[in-house]
């Protein structure tokens, strides 16, 4: 048996045969990664997807699919699929780019001078906005009436509400809205 190098600190590699499957049976088991992927946004996760798939690929082109010849082989490929979904996924949550993207038509405008809002405003604009959209529909409605040029009790009225409904149905939606807030801050 040969014996780990001075100071290694993992064990060493799986003594296993390799295997290399082709392409088409990576991509047989599309659904156990999609199914791994569940949580990432729509807008990213075929983005995402692709990476498992080069990696494994990449991995089988180097030899480092392995898999125990003890487990059947369909299930030993997705197994190990699904380890690598698993790590793409969480690097997608650990990078920077998903924790705070800011879109900003003018990137450099920033290095002339502050112009517009700050950072620090869009941010909480954007959290508002985010919240209010979670919000029921009515909700909706009562905290834009805020706005609109119409008193609360003509609003109230041109709907066919007593004013004093109206006055609590904006009461409960500021309330949702603010504890939608609170937990989006934390």
């Amino acid at each position: 048996m040969k014996r780990p190098r001075k100071g290694a600190r993992r064990p060493p590699a799986a003594r296993h045969p390799r295997k290399k499957p082709t392409m088409q049976a990576l991509l047989a088991e599309r659904g156990i990664v999609r199914a791994t992927l569940a949580g990432i946004p729509k807008r990213d996760r075929d983005d995402v997807e692709q990476e498992v798939f080069l990696g494994a690929w990449r991995a089988v082109r180097r030899g480092a699919y392995r898999p125990d010849p003890k487990d059947k082989p369909r299930d030993a490929l997705r197994k190990w699929l699904h380890g690598i979904a698993w790590r793409q996924a969480s690097k997608y949550f650990e990078s920077a780019y998903v924790r705070r993207f800011i879109l900003d038509p003018q990137p450099l405008g920033r290095l002339r001078g502050v112009v517009g809002p700050e950072l620090h405003a869009q941010i909480e604009a954007r959290e508002t906005l985010e919240a209010l959209d979670e919000l029921k529909p009515w909700q909706q409605e009562a905290l834009l009436t805020v706005d609109a040029p119409e008193t609360l009790s003509a609003w109230a009225k041109a709907r066919g509400l007593h004013p004093g409904t109206a006055a609590s149905r904006l009461r409960i939606a500021r309330e949702a809205l603010a504890l939608r807030l609170r937990r989006w801050r934390r």
